[in-house]
């Protein structure tokens, strides 16, 4: 794998590059603008130049975006609905003009619609989505949820499902996060369970579409449908669920990044990386 961390933007999208390439990053994943507000200033040839530049000094690859918390495309409310169908469509662009391969969304919330009506929901909005945009190069990631609330996405069924209403699902992956995954009943910790895992992706949507992974410990037990991130060998998981994680020939080259708590100087990040590392089997 590749291994990296989540950096932040602050002062220019290229120092999101610098600071992975400081902790010692592989790959790095980053949000493209304010995660927390609808709009954003508008990035321009020059930032991507400057982004690009700084990738090709650090050899940082790949990147992987993370859209904003506010985009709910499972809404049942129409103005929500749009608005972050709109908002969606920007990260898009934003991602398409930085050169960013993959943008992952959480799939959203149907605020108590039913799981069958969001579902339809999301894949209508990628729909739309998609015939507006029609040439991008840009993969979007689904995010395996942990199930908290009424959000979607926590089961491989319901991410199939998202998938099978899309039209043009090619352009539709998915991200896995190991807190989310244990926080939604899948046991990853011993050999068999974890084979049986992703057995299970594989036979509902399939191993050449999970594209990412977001390597976060879990500091709430399997099955707890509660997503709150511990330091790689300090939580529920333990170092065994990602020693099983980090020798799995498939994911040879993907991108594993970090989303743990960590101070200005990213000290955490240096620790996590290097325990990370550490279970490789040589």
């Amino acid at each position: 794998m590749r291994f990296g961390a989540h950096m932040s933007i602050a002062g220019g999208v290229e120092n999101a590059v610098l600071r992975g390439h400081q902790v010692g990053c592989d790959a790095i994943a980053m949000f493209t603008k304010n995660n927390n507000q609808w709009k954003a200033k508008p990035l321009t040839q020059d930032d991507a130049d400057r982004f690009n530049a700084a990738l090709i000094e650090t050899n940082i690859r790949p990147v992987v975006a993370h859209t904003s918390y506010l985009i709910n495309l499972a809404s049942p409310d129409a103005l929500l609905w749009k608005k972050s169908i709109a908002a969606m469509e920007e990260e898009l662009k934003r991602c398409e003009l930085l050169g960013i391969p993959y943008l992952v969304l959480h799939p959203g919330s149907h605020m108590g619609k039913g799981v069958e009506r969001g579902v339809a929901r999301v894949a209508d909005a990628f729909n739309r989505i998609h015939v507006k945009l029609p040439s991008l190069r840009v993969l979007t990631l689904l995010e395996h949820t942990a199930g908290q609330g009424t959000n979607l996405g926590h089961t491989f069924e319901e991410l199939a499902q998202m998938r099978a209403l899309i039209a043009e699902r090619q352009r539709i992956g998915v991200c896995v996060d190991a807190c989310h995954l244990f926080a939604a009943g899948y046991d990853l910790r011993k050999p068999d369970t974890y084979a049986d895992v992703f057995k299970r992706f594989d036979d509902l949507i399939g191993i050449a579409h999970l594209k990412a992974w977001h390597l976060n410990d879990a500091k709430m037990p399997l099955g707890s449908r509660v997503d709150r991130h511990e330091h790689i060998g300090k939580g529920k998981l333990g170092r065994a669920a990602f020693r099983n994680i980090v020798n799995d020939p498939r994911w040879r080259d993907l991108p594993g990044v970090l989303e743990t708590e960590k101070g200005p100087e990213m000290k955490e990040d240096v620790l996590n990386l290097r325990v990370l590392r550490g279970l490789i089997e040589k």
